[in-house]
């Protein structure tokens, strides 16, 4: 009998959380010095032309809130996680903070599900990654941002995809 309730509240709270509302298609998490991509191309390609909804921390963030809070609800409120990965996002305390939040949530909150989605805006050696990124990495959650026409079309049909 215990198994047969275990079983049953297992699949009904998998099933709620199948079911689930997102306030955000995603939330985006970047460094500062890559905001005129983010502000720019980013935000027109997935919200302007795909409809999508995006968090963005300097539009979306409630003045007066705690970074953390505001961060940690941005996540709980989305349903991925878009990582704008760069140098300078690795040395980003908070752009980190961010990151491991998003961790926490796909493994506490959403039952292992992958929220998390790299975008590299340019090569960067594995030897730079660290450990948590290069996992996400070797699972192949991510997509790099092209030098070409042709790539770039693929790439914003491929981030379509994955956030849809």
């Amino acid at each position: 009998m215990y198994y047969m309730v275990k079983i049953r509240y297992f699949e009904t709270k998998q099933k709620t959380h199948e079911r689930k509302i997102y306030r955000y298609d995603a939330f985006v998490s970047y460094e500062s010095n890559d905001r005129s991509f983010v502000h720019g191309q980013f935000l027109r390609k997935l919200e302007n032309d795909a409809g999508l909804k995006l968090c963005i921390h300097q539009r979306d963030f409630l003045p007066g809130r705690d970074i953390a809070e505001n961060i940690t609800s941005a996540i709980h409120d989305s349903r991925k996680i878009v990582v704008i990965m760069s140098p300078n996002y690795l040395d980003s305390y908070w752009c980190m903070f961010e990151y491991n939040m998003a961790r926490v949530e796909s493994i506490y909150s959403r039952n292992k599900e992958n929220i998390l989605f790299l975008v590299f805006l340019q090569q960067m050696s594995p030897r730079s990654l660290p450990l948590l990124v290069l996992e996400l990495v070797q699972s192949q959650s991510y997509i790099e941002y092209p030098n070409d026409e042709y790539g770039d079309t693929v790439f914003w049909e491929k981030l379509k995809e994955v956030l849809t």
